[in-house]
């Protein structure tokens, strides 16, 4: 089975063309799936992953229900009280062949959430498939039998959902739609996906910070989702008024050039600048490292996103990435945060790790429940939410929803990314 996921993986271009605002590459979708059976002790809880379901209609869908509970909100605000449950249709590409596993990560974190404050909450999981038309009929059916709508996952779902009329009742998009900005989404609709290109503008606002006034060097590989970060990083940066010049590096396999590597050090031996920013995977990242290792290169800071920080896959060994600053999800690098503790932790149906973009995604999940209920528990006023995916900031249903998630601070240690004070703060 794991030679079969394994082909996925690699298959995962097509994944991350429909993903590409997630907030890692998503190259390389893993399987997982959504049944929770919780345990006791929070440290010790998991969740078993079984094989995906066989594919079936959308009139298929599983509703998880609970005993009628209400509309308002009980007198300590932890669930609705007095009347019939809040029904969230949890819309996903779950018949795609591209994002089929994906989704699964996202539905399993949405039902761990759920399984651990399910009072007042009824769950519907609805399939859909990849065609535009399918996934508006669905949405359009799944709206007019729920009180809100979680999904779509896909970026063109969420950007047809986006573009049509159909948006009568709060909807939670998984991921952002294609051309259009937060400010002009249906007033119904609120985006909370995953940005890499959110993440790539936090660090430019921290290594200012840090470096007030500094130049950076911004290294970028070939790969569609690099040269966003590094577009990212580069506009954000020239907005906060420091300067910066970009070089693409060239990779074959996903490793960098030798001699590329060679000319970047004697470049950065004649024309030294205060920084630098890696739009590299983790294994690029290291091969960087490993070339300039010698001073005063050496010491020269290296910033970069959650794509240097591949989890407990393959976990790089060696200190060479050791003072690489990064960000990441809360999920990923602060593991005893009370948050990430209360929910337990996915596990492949072997021995095999699960890759950091599958986590990330079932991180997704568990903040999509919770932002549903939050929502529901609290309609018109501002959320803030100690997320798994970070610090959430939410206005919704007065005038155009805002959303802002704040990624907590990780350093490599003895080969390992371990959480910082917040950026700006006394370390």
């Amino acid at each position: 089975m794991l030679a079969n996921k394994m082909k996925t993986l690699i298959l995962g271009v097509a994944a991350a063309l429909a993903l590409s605002a997630c907030s890692t590459p998503c190259d390389s979708p893993g399987g997982l799936c959504a049944p929770i059976t919780p345990v006791a002790s929070p440290l010790e809880q998991r969740t078993r992953l079984p094989d995906r379901p066989s594919e079936a209609p959308p009139e298929e869908a599983k509703t998880y229900a609970v005993a009628p509970l209400p509309g308002t909100v009980s007198e300590d605000g932890t669930v609705p009280a007095g009347g019939q449950p809040v029904r969230i249709g949890l819309l996903l590409p779950l018949r795609s062949e591209t994002l089929g596993q994906a989704a699964d990560a996202v539905r399993a974190g949405f039902m761990a959430a759920w399984e651990r404050d399910k009072a007042g909450f009824e769950v519907t999981v609805v399939e859909t498939g990849d065609a535009q038309d399918d996934v508006l009929s669905t949405y359009q059916a799944t709206l007019a039998q729920n009180d809100l709508v979680v999904g779509p996952l896909a970026r063109s779902a969420v950007t047809a959902v986006a573009a049509s009329t159909l948006v009568t009742k709060p909807t939670i998009a998984l991921n952002h739609p294609e051309g259009r900005e937060a400010a002009t989404l249906p007033p119904n609709m609120l985006s909370i996906g995953l940005s890499i290109e959110d993440e790539a503008r936090q660090v430019a606002e921290w290594a200012a910070q840090e470096h007030p006034g500094g130049e950076a060097l911004i290294l970028s590989g070939g790969s569609a989702w690099q040269r966003r970060i590094a577009s990212a990083f580069a506009a954000h940066w020239q907005k906060l008024g420091h300067t910066a010049k970009t070089l693409e590096l060239s990779a074959q396999n996903g490793y960098l050039s030798d001699p590329e590597l060679v000319a970047l050090r004697a470049r950065l031996s004649s024309e030294p600048v205060e920084l630098l920013f890696a739009a590299l995977d983790a294994a690029q990242a290291r091969q960087l490292r490993v070339a300039l290792k010698a001073p005063p290169l050496g010491d020269m800071p290296l910033y970069g996103t959650s794509s240097l920080n591949p989890g407990r896959v393959n976990l790089l060994e060696g200190p060479e990435l050791d003072g690489v600053r990064l960000l990441d999800l809360p999920w990923q690098v602060q593991r005893d945060n009370p948050s990430v503790m209360s929910y337990p932790r996915p596990e492949p149906r072997d021995e095999a790790r699960l890759s950091a973009d599958m986590e990330r995604l079932y991180a997704l999940g568990i903040d999509a429940f919770r932002v549903a209920r939050e929502l529901a528990l609290k309609p018109g006023q501002s959320v803030v939410l100690d997320g798994v995916t970070g610090q959430l900031n939410i206005e919704f249903g007065n005038g155009p929803a805002k959303f802002r998630r704040v990624e907590p601070a990780a350093v490599y240690r003895n080969g390992v990314a371990v959480p910082l004070p917040a950026p700006g703060a006394q370390q």
